[in-house]
């Protein structure tokens, strides 16, 4: 009964924190792009290029993973936390230059991208077996709620108040250093020294496979979804921000659900149709233009862009999935960075090329290229098998 009351005020504390995230994420995620195209004014190619170092520190996870494999997750939690902080403040106030603000990024990345394994094993650890999804979607619903606050702020602030790039970099840092004070009243157990910092079993293939996909997948979208908005129909921030606020209020009604259907039928069944949704949302960016007129393309284009953000919740059936295959719970966490890290060994190569691409053939066919990473998705996800799809099948 004790150890039950301790969990459940831990995953109180853990909400808590996430509830600061996403406010974080509220007034980051729409602002980047624009304060990259507005600031420093960067071509197709140099966007791209410009995510080899936003997401070099995804992909050396497993190292940073490794200089603290002494510590509990949530120690690293809260150190990857305030590396993010720190990388959001410099962004916000120490950048003359695209140089110096690639140096700030790389900082934020680094805490962040830390973060993302450990996030999903704290959860699991927080969760019965039976109500991991569940959990996960409790988590990610609050996460995503709370998010509204930032976008609306950024609505309000840009279009009536006058604010500027440096106070919402300001308030997300303060953001993230508040989510990780959350973090220091959860218990910490004593730990077993664990053997290594990440793990590649031959077991784990499919989830890997899976991981590298979700990569080339994720960073199309992230990358150039929002700059066909900025390049080819020229959307400021707030628009960003509304799309935020709409996509947000969406998901947290979607992600609970998502939690529920992937305990209820299985991680096979969640990412195929996630698969078959992405290839219309591709189809959907690359040719509405050519298809609709352009009053009517923009609100397509918009629709992609919300479903889209919804889509990417589909990573906790990757993490669930992992959850159910695992040999031993202490692979859970070094598989878990592995998977990072193997995601972000496609994410800092697709975009560079994917901006080449545009520049040389034209937007349509980096989405081609996205369409064809969810075909693929696809054929990976008929693959899975756990006891609930061994069950159902």
């Amino acid at each position: 009964m004790l150890i039950n009351k301790q969990k459940e005020k831990d995953f109180f504390l853990f909400c808590l924190s996430g509830l600061f995230l996403g406010v974080y994420t509220g007034l980051y995620d729409p602002t980047f792009n624009n304060y990259i195209a507005d600031v420093f004014n960067v071509s197709e190619a140099t966007r791209g290029g410009l995510e080899f170092f936003r997401e070099l520190p995804g992909f050396l996870v497993v190292i940073f993973a490794g200089i603290l494999i002494g510590l509990a997750n949530v120690r690293i939690a809260i150190i990857s936390l305030a590396v993010m902080s720190l990388g959001l403040l410099g962004q916000g106030f120490l950048s003359p230059s695209l140089k110096w603000a690639v140096l700030w990024m790389v900082m934020w990345s680094i805490g962040a991208h830390l973060y993302v394994p450990i996030n999903n094993s704290i959860l699991v650890s927080l969760a019965e077996p039976h109500e991991v999804g569940r959990k996960m979607g409790k988590w990610s619903g609050i996460n995503t709620a709370s998010s509204l606050l930032g976008f609306l702020l950024v609505w309000l602030g840009f279009r009536y108040l006058g604010i500027n790039y440096h106070l919402i970099f300001g308030l997300a840092a303060l953001a993230v250093a508040l989510a990780a004070i959350c973090l220091l009243g959860i218990r910490v157990d004593k730990i077993k020294q664990p053997e290594r910092a990440f793990l590649f079993k031959k077991k784990y293939t499919l989830y890997y496979l899976l991981s590298v996909l979700f990569g080339g997948r994720k960073q199309i979208f992230l990358t150039f979804g929002p700059w066909v908005l900025i390049k080819i129909f020229h959307q400021p921030v707030t628009t960003f921000a509304i799309l935020g606020l709409v996509g947000t209020t969406l998901g947290m009604f979607f992600k609970p659900a998502l939690g529920v259907a992937i305990d209820r039928w299985g991680e096979r069944i969640i990412i195929m149709l996630e698969s078959l949704a992405l290839v219309l949302v591709c189809l959907g960016y690359g040719f509405a233009g050519n298809i609709f007129p352009a009053s009517v393309a923009i609100f397509v284009i918009y629709a992609c862009f919300i479903g889209d953000n919804l889509l990417f919740s589909c990573l906790m059936a990757r993490a669930t999935y992992l959850n159910k295959i695992v040999e031993h719970k202490a692979d859970l966490t070094p598989t878990l960075s592995m998977g990072v890290s193997m995601d972000h060994a496609i994410s800092m190569t697709v975009p560079f090329f994917a901006g080449l691409l545009w520049e040389v053939a034209g937007y349509q066919y980096v989405f081609l290229l996205a369409a064809a990473l969810a075909l693929i998705n696809f054929w990976a996800a008929t693959h899975i098998k756990t006891g609930h799809d061994q069950a159902a099948a």
